[in-house]
């Protein structure tokens, strides 16, 4: 029986559960649920009906497991709990200082109603963070580094478009490349944020803005910009539509440690990403995910979970004969 689906949100990362979910041969695509009116979203999945959030109250004997696409700064630390006492759920939330308090709220209500929640699930956190773990398991007294990019950060683009007299922008992250050289020689850098990445932002002014303020701003803005060394480009708009329309992200874990009595053995271990598509990937992550969730619940686990908790086994559609025979 094809385990049941339901998306809550339908930005970027719900139309990429969307088309994970449909590809996929043992899912079916129940519904997509909004906070906007059901009848001005358009999704790309033929039959299947928009509802409004407010019928997840009703439909729990319809959907196996709930995928939340919200955004971790309000939207998850509220949705997560709340469904997590009605359906198995998925989240990607991604601010990784408050997952503890995350967990613990969703743990609470997930326990309570014998449903399984998998929280922060997607490549960073997610993947990332799975292969952080794998490789100090491995590696304890190594070193452990991340980069992201090149790639298109939405939340610094955002911050961008918030600025006075800017009508669109697009940021990037972008590794620095002696960092990057250093860390894969085994030598453990002490590097800083400067001097991990740069970031790298196309912006297309109102007409008639100050653009020396808006480029100081975008430099000077705590928390985003100012550790950093930044370049910024005005460009049309024209020109951000044809050469910055897509959400390319990506980046690596490089650990590196020693064996040996005397240490002596240096060991580099690298997981990479390059993604045409964030929030497409991420989507298919939320899916993989999804699945676990159903069957361990299906088995009577209950609680939540972390990508940490979940056996590969149970995020493929495969059976165990199939993966110990293509992929062991």
């Amino acid at each position: 029986m094809a385990i049941r689906v339901g998306i809550l949100g339908y930005g970027n990362l719900g139309r990429g559960v969307e088309c994970a979910v449909n590809t996929a041969n043992d899912m079916e695509l129940v519904g997509v649920f909004t906070r906007r009116g059901p009848a001005t979203v358009k999704i790309a999945s033929s039959g299947v009906k928009v509802y409004h959030t407010d019928a997840l109250e009703t439909m729990t004997n319809d959907i196996d497991v709930l995928v939340i696409c919200g955004g971790s700064a309000t939207d998850l630390p509220e949705m997560t709990p709340k469904y997590a006492k009605l359906y198995n759920v998925i989240d990607s939330f991604d601010t990784h200082a408050k997952v503890p308090e995350h967990f613990a709220n969703v743990n609470a209500a997930a326990n309570d109603s014998g449903k399984i929640a998998i929280i922060s699930c997607g490549w960073d956190p997610g993947m990332f963070s799975i292969n952080r773990l794998y490789s100090h398991a491995i590696l304890p007294n190594g070193a452990t580094y991340t980069f992201w990019g090149k790639g298109v950060s939405q939340g610094h683009s955002d911050a961008i478009r918030r600025i006075e007299g800017v009508a669109d922008a697009r940021q990037y992250t972008v590794p620095v490349p002696a960092a990057l050289d250093a860390v894969r020689s085994g030598s453990n850098p002490e590097l800083t944020t400067r001097q991990k990445h740069t970031r790298e932002c196309y912006v297309v002014a109102k007409e008639g803005a100050d653009k020396a303020k808006i480029e100081n701003e975008i430099k000077t803005m705590p928390n985003y910009f100012d550790e950093y060394d930044t370049t910024v480009h005005f460009i049309s708009q024209e020109e951000l539509d044809r050469d910055h329309s897509g959400l390319p992200h990506g980046g690596s874990v490089i650990v590196s440690g020693t064996t040996g009595v005397d240490n002596q053995n240096t060991h580099v271990v690298e997981y990479k990403l390059n993604l045409d598509s964030n929030p497409e990937f991420t989507g298919a992550v939320l899916t993989a995910f999804a699945r676990a969730a159903v069957r361990l619940n299906n088995e009577g686990a209950k609680g939540c979970k972390t990508p940490f908790d979940i056996a590969p086994a149970y995020l493929t559609e495969e059976d165990g004969d199939f993966i110990r025979a293509h992929f062991l």
